[in-house]
């Protein structure tokens, strides 16, 4: 406190930091990136543990034997489906009656902004059929979810036997302290999402549902099983939910123990755990691992059906089945009792899980990184906002020397015009504004006048609009009373910088991945961007680390984290799907990483592409 009360030592604090300021600025930026990556290293992580005492606590013995029996219903489901042309209603509601639940069926629709080329849909229609197993030893006030999606095709039809295996199998047990929910839902998060809102009595999306005629308990926990093969080699655990949320880490410990247990092969990113971590192949490999996290998070999609019980505070995560390691197998017996054994300690919770951490990263599903270990990566990015905008305040408060009559005098410079600073932030966020609306808007008039399909009218209308934005300096200009001064820029990159700093320091809050990887592209151009660099060198820089190319890069990278590198017209095609994903993933599920681009992030980046073409 001395040191900034002390007049002469605050400025010599400030000359030191202005002086310094540059190299201070490449020191943090290297520094973060190098945090980062050693986030990696096994010492530098924690070693993961149960801290919930009721699951930690006590033993289980798992017995379910049903697995052929799962296997043969799972062929009697696709039979029923295939007949029906979808899912079988009927057939699940008298199977599920016949193991002794209560079933109810709920009927949802939906018409999607524009079609959903991947999935090929466009008006969604569909039933969930849901089977309550009522608590014997409890005031049923609290319950757990099992569910199984109802995939097209012959996909996750396994899933969903073992699911009715383990309902048999549930029901003659007298133990359970909660509800047990047994869900299938059609069209995957869609159909999530509508029963969902049916059961919080809550329409957040514009969905269109039937009133759910059966409820149980307060939902504790959740776990979506996802199986599409008789031989299963492995199991992989997912856990990226919407908008980057995460389950409480307890869930992920759960899962890895009775892995353990069970002997049973576990991934996390489809990525097998090694133990070699002092190589230098031991070390990519929990690198990779990590970065596919950070993608997958970052990209703010729900991976999975359990996505979006986050939303409602409820922790979930998708097991799904893999085969891939020709040299083992494992029965659905195995993975029958695996389910068991994770349904018997949450049943035994007496509070929600909260006790483990929300935020983390994984390199591996024996090592996490925790927030406290990973923040300071991000921290050094802002602090080199935080230090050019010392530099630009003082800069602004210094006088200049002007010689009158051979003598020096201070001369306070002249304040920029209000109109100067504030046209180009105004129309930088109304172009963001036009960015977030007018795609899904325009794809109709798009359509009459092009000869293009809906979706790609809106991510071409995207793309139109986005690159329209770098012509803004100019037509800034035209609207200001004469040029700008040369306090004017400063002042709009002072503003520029402090904002930046505050949205990538929320946006980092809630979804670190998102929050650090644009901190890598933006910050550096935007630190060190002047109206006196080369024009031409400058602005191919700038839109090279713009966020389209950030989100182009992504793709990229992490085709070959999954070891499926493509060509430069594959990875094209791939970021227009991106895109048209993203906008489709806010108006279904409301997933906040396309309105953050559009609205904020995008309108910050056109300030400095602004300041780099200042008159």
């Amino acid at each position: 406190m001395g040191l900034l009360s002390d007049p002469n030592r605050r400025k010599a604090l400030t000359n030191l930091l202005t002086r310094l300021n540059t190299p201070i600025c490449m020191v943090c930026y290297l520094a973060a990136i190098v945090w980062f990556m050693g986030l990696a290293f096994e010492p530098f992580t924690l070693r993961t543990y149960m801290s919930e005492n009721a699951m930690g606590s006590t033993m289980v013995e798992e017995r379910f034997s049903a697995g052929e029996r799962a296997l043969a219903t799972a062929k009697e489901f696709d039979a029923h489906k295939r007949k029906a042309g979808g899912m079988p209603v009927d057939w699940l509601v008298k199977t599920m009656q016949a193991r002794g639940l209560e079933v109810f069926t709920q009927s949802f629709s939906r018409k999607l902004p524009f079609p959903d080329e991947n999935k090929e849909r466009y008006m969604v229609r569909g039933t969930n059929v849901y089977g309550i197993l009522r608590a014997p030893r409890a005031p049923r006030t609290e319950a757990l979810v099992i569910s199984a999606p109802c995939s097209p095709g012959h996909s996750n039809n396994q899933a969903v036997g073992l699911l009715l295996a383990l309902a048999q199998y549930f029901r003659s047990q007298v133990y359970w302290a909660k509800d047990i929910i047994f869900l299938v839902n059609e069209h995957d998060l869609i159909g999530m999402q509508a029963w969902l809102e049916g059961y919080h009595h809550t329409n957040i999306t514009g969905m269109e549902y039937s009133p759910l005629q059966g409820r149980a308990g307060s939902i504790q926990a959740a776990l979506s099983l996802e199986l599409s093969s008789d031989v299963i080699t492995s199991l992989d655990l997912i856990l990226e939910g919407l908008n980057g949320q995460l389950p409480n880490l307890d869930l992920a410990n759960l899962f890895y123990a009775f892995c353990q247990k069970l002997g049973v092969l576990c991934t996390i990113q489809g990525k097998l755990q090694r133990n070699d971590w002092d190589t230098a192949e031991g070390y990519t490999h929990a690198a990779q691992t990590m970065m596919l996290m950070v993608l997958k998070q970052a990209c703010g999609r729900s991976w999975g059906d359990h996505g979006l019980f986050l939303r409602y505070h409820i922790e979930a995560a998708s097991i799904r089945g893999i085969n891939s390691f020709r040299h083992y197998k494992m029965d659905a017996t195995t993975i029958g009792r695996l389910l068991e054994g994770m349904a018997r300690k949450l049943n035994n919770l007496l509070e929600r899980l909260h006790q483990s951490y929300f935020f983390y990263l994984l390199p591996s599903l024996s090592r996490f990184v925790s927030i406290g270990y990973y923040m300071p990566a991000f921290g050094l990015l802002a602090v080199i906002l935080l230090l050019r905008a010392l530099d630009l305040w003082v800069h602004l408060g210094t006088p200049d020397l002007a010689a009158v009559d051979g003598v020096s005098e201070a001369e306070r410079p002249s304040g920029p015009g209000v109109l100067s600073v504030l046209t180009p932030v105004v129309i930088s966020h109304l172009t963001g504004v036009a960015l977030y609306l007018l795609p899904v808007h325009l794809q109709e008039i798009a359509v009459e006048h092009f000869p293009v399909s809906e979706t790609e009218a809106v991510v071409l209308t995207a793309i139109a609009i986005y690159t329209a934005g770098l012509a803004l300096p100019h037509n800034t200009q035209r609207l200001l009373s004469g040029e700008g001064t040369e306090q004017g820029w400063k002042v709009l990159k002072l503003t520029a910088l402090l904002y930046l700093a505050a949205l990538l320091g929320c946006t980092a809050l809630i979804n670190f991945s998102l929050g650090f990887i644009l901190a890598i592209t933006l910050v550096p151009i935007t630190a060190s961007i002047t109206p006196h660099m080369p024009k031409a060198l400058s602005a191919l820089v700038m839109v090279l680390l713009s966020p389209a190319f950030t989100i182009l890069y992504c793709v990229f990278i992490y085709q070959e984290l999954i070891e499926a590198p493509v060509s430069i017209n594959e990875g094209w095609m791939l970021f227009l799907s991106v895109i048209s994903q993203g906008i489709l993933d806010h108006a279904l599920y409301g997933s906040l990483v396309y309105p953050l681009l559009a609205l904020f992030v995008y309108p910050c980046w056109l300030m400095f592409w602004n300041i780099l073409f200042w008159k």
